[in-house]
């Protein structure tokens, strides 16, 4: 084995042989293992040199395919946070393809307590932990993806096994994977109900945690990563690499993007007493943050058990590569970044100038990628909703709340709920970014679906086997009678205009929407929502109990947004924005058709907002959308606009009687929204 290139981390073959490259600052000795594929040793050397902490050298005769593992020979003293035990085999952290299944056994854990005392465990863990592979060049490239500005973007979120295992057009080995995404059934639904973005579920290689293999149930969200580089193989029938790729091309003929999340802000290593796999056992001091005094101990901003360092320079650049290497070589579009805080908390609290947060904006590979903050986390100022710099949107939990509980009828809720509509320009503006900075959504994965929003007043998660005790309480949910299913029919239609009103006011806010998948039919998790464990019919979609009525309005709904620019402005509109050729303006109405004045919004159930466009030449393009939360059908008066118009109804969340004009009043019917287009 020769010396190696150091500047190339991971395993690159050049078609003589392979480059291994590998950074700890702690080593001294480290070891390269090669495996056949039925996981017995071929043999094992020595990286032969080092430079500035990164441990290299290059394997003449070594090429794609090979599988491998590294010991890491150093300091154990887990008391001060030095971790190394050559006993434990390791992950590659630039591994491109992971293959082979964890299994939990006492030889993964790199340490034992005997009579009182803590000793290194010298179990070899080769048998029950999986393999990097050495991965060649890409012959090919994919091509560019549809680049949807973020003014027509719609977002979808789904989890690649729960989209399609129930799926009835798929066969059985295409369920639940990459390929299965890529079926002409499962495309012309996407196609169908007009969403630009898929936005997919954690693929990045992770693990099952203890406590669910305990109770024989597998993580089903994904959020325990394990690999940075390589696609969870779980989702693929044969090479997760090329069939993820595959995938990707597909999406992006079909004129969708493709947009991942991520988890960088924790590892499936778990807390000091987690499983050594990768990360820990390399150099635990470099990717982990440990307590200031007690390096022993990690911080736990994430509620993970452990948090990434991405103060260290080496942390920092492995994130990147893995970004680019996702956007650049497996054609990604975007990223959503899980518990975001976390990637721009310093020691002293987050900061958005943080120079993680700084360099993916400006990294060169990136500048055509979506970002996506999911802007809080559980440690100290962890919530900071709209506090990310230029190029990122967030995703708005505070939309979220608010919309559900004007529609649940809260009192005093009429005034942010208008603010939600108008982009939350109180979040975002200051930092001068437009509307679409604010990711809209009413239900994500985590949380109830959309259907147990209008059904279940409490969280049912028994399944978890935590005694009920997991998930959110603040659901702001409601049943209308009767907690879970129902028969009768009042509660079901009240149900269905619910869920309409909510999906109406996502698609006409100013913001960027997302959807939930299984929300545009009626997917249910019979109460469950934190279904991270529940990876079987609970979280699986339905195709059979797809409600198609419900359906098509949902997508008559995401056309409107598209037909209508009015609904997707580009700026923050405060009375009156001038352009250059035409003026836009936003009036909120009270149910007298007059402007709404400040005191009129606590008690305010009825009420419609007007958004008008004068272009130069004297044209006139104008919507108002009217909100009745009354339970009885609302008289609302229609405004005076600056040009005389004639209006008609677009969209009415009850057909049986739906919104009706009649001059400048329109009776719009209970608990019900309704958007009326200038003809």
């Amino acid at each position: 084995m020769r010396p190696g290139n150091p500047e190339i981390l991971g395993a690159t073959p050049d078609g003589s042989g392979t480059n291994f490259a590998v950074y700890s600052a702690v080593a001294e000795r480290v070891e390269l293992c090669l495996f056949n594929q039925d996981g017995s040793l071929i043999e094992q050397r020595d990286l032969p040199e080092c430079s500035s902490a990164v441990w290299h050298g290059y394997l003449p005769g070594c090429g794609p395919g090979q599988r491998y593992g590294l010991r890491v020979h150093g300091p154990f003293d887990p008391a001060n946070g030095l971790r190394c035990n050559p006993a434990k085999l390791l992950l590659d952290p630039y591994a491109r393809e992971i293959v082979g299944d964890f299994k939990w056994d006492p030889a993964v854990f790199d340490y034992k307590i005997e009579h009182g005392e803590l000793h290194a465990n010298t179990d070899d863990s080769a048998p029950f932990v999986p393999r990097s592979v050495v991965r060649g060049a890409f012959d090919d490239e994919i091509p560019n993806g549809p680049a949807v500005p973020w003014g027509e973007t719609v977002f979808y979120e789904c989890n690649v096994r729960g989209f399609t295992m129930r799926h009835p057009a798929l066969e059985k080995s295409a369920r639940g994977t990459f390929d299965g995404l890529r079926h002409k059934d499962v495309l012309a639904h996407l196609k169908s109900l007009g969403v630009s973005a898929i936005e997919l579920m954690p693929v990045q290689t992770f693990i099952d945690e203890w406590h669910l293999a305990e109770m024989n149930l597998r993580n089903f969200w994904g959020y325990n990563t394990i690999g940075f580089f390589s696609p969870m193989q779980r989702y693929a029938r044969g090479n997760p690499v090329t069939e993820f790729r595959d995938m990707v091309r597909t999406l992006h003929d079909a004129g969708l993007e493709v947009v991942m999340d991520v988890a960088y802000n924790h590892t499936g290593e778990a807390d000091h007493q987690g499983p050594t796999l990768c990360f820990r056992g390399l150099d635990n001091l470099t990717y982990y943050r440990t307590e200031p005094d007690d390096h022993g101990a990690y911080v736990n901003d994430t509620g993970c058990g452990n948090t990434v360092d991405l103060d260290h320079i080496q942390v920092r650049q492995l994130v990147l590569d893995s970004l680019d290497y996702w956007a650049s070589d497996m054609g990604v579009d975007g990223f959503r970044f899980d518990l975001a805080t976390i990637l721009g908390r310093r020691r002293d609290g987050f900061s958005s100038t943080h120079p993680f947060l700084v360099d993916i904006s400006n990294h060169p590979k990136l500048r055509h990628v979506k970002l996506i903050a999911e802007p809080w986390d559980p440690g100290p100022g962890g919530y900071q909703l709209g506090k990310f710099p230029p190029r990122w949107a967030e995703w708005n939990d505070r939309y979220r709340d608010t919309v559900r509980a004007f529609w649940r009828g809260d009192p005093e809720t009429s005034g942010e709920f208008a603010s939600r509509l108008h982009g939350s320009a109180d979040f975002f503006e200051a930092s001068q970014r437009p509307p679409f900075a604010s990711v809209n959504f009413v239900s994500c994965h985590d949380g109830f679906t959309l259907m147990d929003v209008v059904s279940y007043e409490r969280r049912h998660n028994e399944a978890n086997g935590e005694d009920n005790r997991d998930g959110h309480s603040h659901n702001l949910s409601a049943n209308y009678g009767v907690e879970g299913t129902s028969d009768d029919r009042d509660i079901i239609e009240t149900r269905r205009r619910q869920r309409l009103n909510m999906l109406a006011t996502l698609l006409f806010s100013q913001g960027t929407p997302m959807l939930l998948a299984g929300d545009e039919f009626g997917h249910t998790q019979h109460g469950n929502n934190n279904a991270y464990a529940q990876d079987n019919e609970t979280s699986w979609l339905d195709w059979s109990a797809m409600d198609l009525e419900f359906m098509e309005q949902v997508r008559e709904l995401v056309l409107l947004r598209r037909e209508t620019p009015l609904l997707r402005i580009d700026d923050y509109v405060h009375g009156t924005l001038k352009r250059e050729n035409s003026t836009i303006e936003i009036r909120w109405i009270n149910k007298d058709g007059e402007m709404k004045q400040a005191d009129e919004w606590a008690s305010s159930r009825a009420f419609s907002v007007l958004i008008e466009e004068v272009s130069g030449s004297g044209g006139l393009d104008a919507i108002t959308i009217l909100m009745n939360r009354y339970d009885e059908p609302t008289v609302l008066q229609l405004p005076i606009v600056s040009i005389a118009t004639n209006w008609h109804v677009a969209f009415s969340s009850v057909r049986s009687p739906e919104a009706t004009i009649n001059g400048r009043e329109v009776m719009v019917p209970g608990q019900s929204i309704a958007l009326l287009v200038s003809r």
